[in-house]
């Protein structure tokens, strides 16, 4: 059988919203009386002097603009659809030698340090490299790494910019380098993977096994583990699949070792931590994958 935990939303890896300055909507043919028409109407939205936004952008990009900052973080990183954890409020990067704001919204986390990635002038987010530099600091380690793996698996991060992160990082954060690993199609498994590993399993991820198909990690050569999120598990012709896969997985001799569950990442089902023994009747597998094993 296999255990699940819940995973993440497909990425919008599109580019930052743009500001319109008042110079830019003149040289498109505006008037000073039609921008205050379109101000009135709901056409377009007034930032803050001399700047406007539209109102199909992110509401959390148009904050920050308000605040004269950039989206970052992992508010940046959740908007792109690259897996964080932490969600209790919107991260903004202000520029460190901006004036000092006497009041700032209480649900508004602000960052102020140089930035590595220098954005467009009228970008609303910071590049991904600064919102996963800031994510990381953010996060707990284990989340952390998750995000990375996930900027990695969705193309946000160039593998070439690695080393580099971790160098701009502090140096306590450079000991998680060796565990990120760009083949995690989703958070979860980035979770399930350091469990595994905590634990001293051989696993290995990615496995395509005949009559079954590929799998998430196949552990001590017995048990699968599928970490399915709700997006792709939910509807009838999912589970119907899942329970065909469940069938097939059981008739290659792996014991019904855990129930699906689709809850908080950092907490697998039963099986990712439960009696590793192999079963009487069940029989180690052989993969159509080749790696070795992870330690």
């Amino acid at each position: 059988m296999t255990a699940s935990v819940s995973g993440m939303t497909q990425p919008d890896v599109g580019p930052a919203p743009m500001l319109r300055r008042t110079k830019r909507l003149k040289a498109e043919g505006w008037t000073d009386r039609g921008i205050r028409a379109a101000v009135a109407d709901g056409g377009i939205l007034r930032l803050r002097q001399g700047a406007f936004g539209d109102p199909a952008t992110d509401q959390r990009c148009l904050t920050a603009a308000r605040l004269r900052g950039r989206l970052t973080c992992v508010t940046e990183l959740r908007r792109r659809g690259i897996f964080v954890l932490e969600k209790s409020a919107d991260h903004v990067h202000i520029d460190p030698s901006a004036a000092r704001r006497k009041v700032l919204p209480d649900k508004e986390v602000v960052h102020r340090r140089e930035l590595r990635r220098t954005p467009h002038p009228d970008a609303m987010s910071v590049e991904p490299f600064d919102a996963l530099l800031d994510a990381v600091m953010c996060q707990e380690p284990r989340a952390a790494i998750a995000s990375i793996d996930s900027a990695l698996h969705h193309g946000l991060l160039p593998a070439s910019d690695v080393d580099e992160l971790f160098q701009a990082l502090p140096r306590r954060f450079r000991r998680l380098r060796h565990l990120v690993d760009a083949s995690a199609e989703s958070g979860p498994e980035t979770f399930v993977r350091l469990i595994l590993r905590a634990l001293g399993c051989s696993f290995q991820p990615q496995v395509v096994i005949p009559g079954v198909g590929r799998v998430d990690f196949l552990v001590d050569g017995w048990l699968i583990i599928e970490c399915d999120s709700k997006a792709y598990h939910s509807s009838w012709d999912d589970q119907l699949e899942d329970r065909r896969r469940d069938l097939a997985a059981g008739r290659a001799g792996i014991r019904d070792a855990a129930h699906r569950r689709r809850g908080h990442p950092g907490t697998p089902g039963q099986g990712a931590h439960g009696d590793r023994r192999h079963p009487p009747h069940a029989r180690p597998l052989t993969s159509q994958r080749q790696a070795g094993s992870q330690e």
